[in-house]
């Protein structure tokens, strides 16, 4: 990124500052398409994973669950079934014409059987929308893998900078731009790209692709299960959720009812810890979470949830101190509601 900033050429001019920019997106789109096993021609880069979304979604008819992003679920015209797992459990298109499976839930990192689901999508008439955002980088699977038309990415996920974005669509299918103006991406979304923020995505796909590959994850997912062993010590309480799902290595979403999520995540903060309460990008709503809702947790159950992420720095040490910092904070809730 630092070296991006000092290519002042526009990508999309001819001359050779232009050449330089467009080359270094170029280098990216073939990083980014490398992550997910598909030709770089697939690839339109966006500002975020939400514009992907609309991009995907615009004009369609959405058949898709109630555990979906925001971004997808505001399309939804025809809801689906999961279970207390998070898993989907039938497939009925209703009038829809475009079906969308999470590959990995934002709030739960509870994995879909993408591959299933659009062999059924597809022998509906349907085209197949993915969102992968949470499922890149942490588990190696490819556009056609998970059977997907449309598939959104989003950079920061995989340790790339915020505010950039992809659609990744299968070659043959196309959608049309919602921005138009001077045919960018290939005519799929115009406006001068963001050289800085697509070169810095490019080389964390490049990174997040060695470290999927060496089974760095495996450790993360050890340390998991170590902190939820550790939460589990301490309240017998607490409902850890989808844990006998397959789930995301890095993810824990627990509910100790009664004990607020908000009020966990302020605690927690002071103790030194990040954690979430529903999914990041609206972690600042206080609300139940409708993910939760949907996989029949009652409000007062959802309300009570957080989200604990894991990343490949995370240490053993790290976890024992959040267990034992949440231990304490859990005793001076419990004290008080007595």
């Amino acid at each position: 990124m630092l070296a991006a900033m000092d290519v002042l050429g526009n990508p999309s001019s001819v001359h050779a500052e232009g050449r330089a920019a467009k080359a270094m997106v170029e280098k990216a789109r073939s990083q980014v398409a490398a992550l997910v096993g598909i030709d770089r021609n697939e690839v339109v880069f966006t500002s975020s994973a939400t514009e992907a979304a609309e991009l995907a979604c615009a004009g369609h008819r959405l058949t898709c669950a109630d555990v979906e992003h925001d971004a997808v679920h505001v399309h939804q015209v025809h809801a689906l079934p999961v279970d207390a797992g998070g898993e989907v459990q039938k497939l009925d298109m209703g009038d829809g014409d475009l079906l969308a499976v999470q590959g990995a839930n934002s709030e739960t990192g509870v994995l879909q059987d993408n591959f299933r689901w659009a062999q059924l999508g597809w022998q509906a008439g349907a085209h197949v929308l993915v969102d992968a955002v949470q499922l890149v980088g942490k588990v190696r699977t490819s556009l056609g893998a998970l059977g997907a038309d449309y598939l959104m990415m989003s950079a920061h996920k995989v340790g790339g900078p915020k505010g950039v974005g992809a659609l990744c669509l299968k070659l043959g299918v196309e959608r049309p731009a919602l921005i138009r103006g001077g045919g960018q991406e290939m005519g799929r979304r115009s406006g001068t790209e963001n050289v800085i923020g697509i070169a810095g995505f490019g080389a964390a796909a490049e990174a997040a692709q060695r470290d999927v590959a060496d089974g760095r994850w495996a450790r993360v997912e050890k340390l998991r299960n170590i902190l939820e062993s550790a939460l589990a010590d301490a309240s017998n309480t607490t409902i850890f959720v989808g844990k006998e799902a397959p789930r995301l290595p890095n993810t824990s979403c627990f509910i100790t009812p009664g004990w607020k999520g908000e009020t966990q995540v302020m605690q927690m903060d002071l103790a030194g810890f990040a954690i979430s309460a529903g999914s990041a990008c609206s972690s600042g709503k206080v609300k139940a979470s409708r993910v939760l809702q949907a996989m029949g947790y009652s409000e007062h159950e959802a309300t009570s949830a957080v989200r604990v992420s894991l990343g490949l720095e995370t240490t053993e040490d790290d976890i024992l101190r959040f267990a034992e910092a949440w231990t304490q904070k859990l005793r001076k809730h419990e004290a008080r509601a007595a």
